[in-house]
């Protein structure tokens, strides 16, 4: 499964640096084969946080910190798919870019930590942390492209810096703040998706009640 996703991501960034060049392909195609992208970033996240939940200790639940404690929550978006079509395209796309900036860092920390993660199925959380990774560079590198296609404020990024780093020492600790920071991913993976399929919709110029 996860060589079948390296190679589709392999083969949206040839597309994406061949529209580049030649510009052959519409947009409408490549915010399709990016909303896919994301769908399948935004799913492996979902696995994942299930995975984690089968030995999730109950404290855990009890003390781990609120969604309003995520490093991106500072960035103001759309909160539901109606306030997301009164926004523009070039200020969805800025948002999904920055969000998926802002997730390099603490990407990097998930992996790391998810060697040591008192967990029974630590090797394969870690390679779908791994596979998150990929596909998240792929994405970022691919809307770059796009965004450079559309109006100039697509091409701003909001700094949302990470300042995490050791997930803990103890066990109750290490799963607590890895489920955390995941969870923030999904809820992040979760708008991407969303801005993008927006984005798709109006590309098609399909009218506002049916994205």
């Amino acid at each position: 499964m996860a060589h079948r996703g390296t190679n589709g991501s392999k083969l949206f960034m040839t597309v994406l640096y061949m529209v580049a060049v030649c510009g052959a392909i519409p947009i409408t195609d490549l915010l399709d084969r990016a909303s896919q992208q994301s769908d399948k970033l935004h799913s492996l996240s979902t696995i994942l946080t299930q995975e984690l939940d089968s030995h999730f200790p109950p404290i855990g639940r009890v003390i781990m910190p609120r969604p309003a404690m995520c490093h991106t929550s500072s960035l103001e978006t759309p909160t539901d798919k109606d306030q997301a079509l009164q926004v523009s395209e070039a200020n969805l796309m800025s948002l999904a870019r920055s969000l998926l900036q802002a997730w390099m860092d603490p990407l990097a920390v998930l992996s790391t930590s998810a060697h040591t993660l008192p967990h029974p199925s630590r090797n394969s959380l870690f390679n779908k942390v791994q596979e998150l990774q990929e596909h998240s560079k792929n994405l970022g590198d691919g809307l770059n492209i796009l965004s450079g296609k559309m109006d100039p404020m697509a091409q701003t990024i909001s700094f949302l810096p990470y300042r995490g780093g050791n997930i803990g020492q103890d066990k109750i600790s290490k799963l607590t703040n890895f489920q955390f920071l995941l969870s923030c991913f999904r809820r992040d993976s979760h708008k991407i998706d969303s801005f993008l399929k927006v984005l798709r919709c109006r590309a098609a110029k399909m009218q506002p009640h049916m994205c």
